[in-house]
């Protein structure tokens, strides 16, 4: 099973997560709020996909912000992760999706294998910690500004890394 986990202040990255769980199918994944989230979840699971949202210059959603000290708890060796983060790009270009480097960072540092980068192509921002390149270290998704290309983009993704996270 992948482990879907989402943190949400407003509903777009909850939908967002939804959305992703849907297209990996319930026999493949379930679905956790990070802020009721058993972190022996994060220690059995060795696919998981995290989701968060940016909030103002680059900041990670509260609920992750408060759960960061206990991926010091766990061993992300063997662990294969794809990582979601969304954002806005129109009012935030210079910090777009930053959000999404801090459990990049984290989970690496605690061994995790990251799996599922995107192509920058389509998006209009200035910087972004989540960049490198051409690439994004996961999935970005603006539904402020392309809400509409969301559904595509994740199902893109899912194909791109459904093996990688069941591997």
């Amino acid at each position: 099973m992948v482990a879907v986990i989402y943190g949400s202040s407003t509903l777009n990255t909850e939908f967002a997560a939804q959305r992703i769980a849907r297209a990996f199918g319930a026999e493949v994944a379930d679905l956790h709020n990070v802020r009721e989230v058993d972190p022996e979840i994060l220690k059995k699971r060795s696919a998981q996909v995290l989701v968060t949202s940016t909030w103002g210059a680059g900041d990670l959603q509260d609920d992750w912000e408060a759960f960061l000290p206990v991926f010091e708890e766990i061993d992300y060796s063997g662990k294969t992760v794809g990582l979601v983060g969304l954002g806005d790009q129109e009012n935030y270009p210079d910090a777009f999706c930053d959000s999404i480097f801090h459990l990049y960072e984290r989970v690496l540092r605690q061994g995790a294998k990251v799996v599922g980068a995107t192509s920058t192509d389509g998006y209009t921002f200035s910087h972004s910690r989540a960049a490198r390149g051409t690439r994004f270290i996961g999935l970005v998704l603006d539904e402020d500004n392309q809400s509409d290309l969301s559904d595509g983009r994740i199902r893109d993704w899912v194909s791109q890394v459904r093996t990688q996270l069941q591997g």
